[in-house]
């Protein structure tokens, strides 16, 4: 009777452990959360903020002719903040949440980090190739601290994608 009690939880334990899985794995992402976007060569980076829209570095130029998180603008010296829809920045891209720094860095507060982010929103940042880039930027503002996580896979074009504000500081976000 007790192996019968005990294969019975087992099944239900397994049960309820694919539950939480299959429910963590398709929520979908939450505010403050890296999204890490696949595109053919490099990736690009976005915060999540709310309603499906990100935040997330573009090249400006004059009437906007170049696309946001395009390859274009790693040639750019200049990024602006946009806030747009997640499926408008995919361009058909596959995507994850990527928060791989959460083991190595507190993350901010949800409104901290829903804050800064939204007040760096149109605002105009100088790129570095070296010095900082999109996964930078969404760094800055999840952790406080513009960081990357250095693999040893070749760095796409995007990852070049430096990002500086005016005054030339690393500060992403913070007032």
């Amino acid at each position: 009777m007790n192996a019968v009690i005990l294969q019975i939880s087992s099944v239900h334990f397994h049960f309820t452990f694919i539950s939480v899985c299959f429910f963590l794995k398709f929520q979908g992402p939450r505010p403050g959360d890296l999204i890490e976007i696949f595109r053919i060569g490099y990736e690009h980076w976005a915060i999540y903020v709310e309603d499906d829209c990100v935040v997330h570095l573009a090249a400006p130029s004059k009437g906007e002719e170049f696309e946001a998180g395009s390859i274009t603008s790693v040639f750019s010296n200049r990024a602006v903040v946009k806030y747009s829809r997640l499926e408008d920045v995919l361009h058909g891209c596959s995507w994850k949440v990527n928060n791989k720094l959460d083991g190595t860095y507190l993350p901010l507060p949800v409104d901290q980090i829903l804050q800064r982010t939204k007040e760096m929103v149109n605002k105009i940042v100088q790129y570095s190739l070296i010095e900082g880039n999109c996964e930078h930027f969404v760094n800055g503002l999840r952790y406080g601290v513009p960081r990357i996580v250095v693999t040893h896979e070749p760095a796409g074009p995007a990852c070049f994608l430096g990002v500086l504000p005016a005054d030339g500081k690393a500060d992403f976000g913070k007032h």
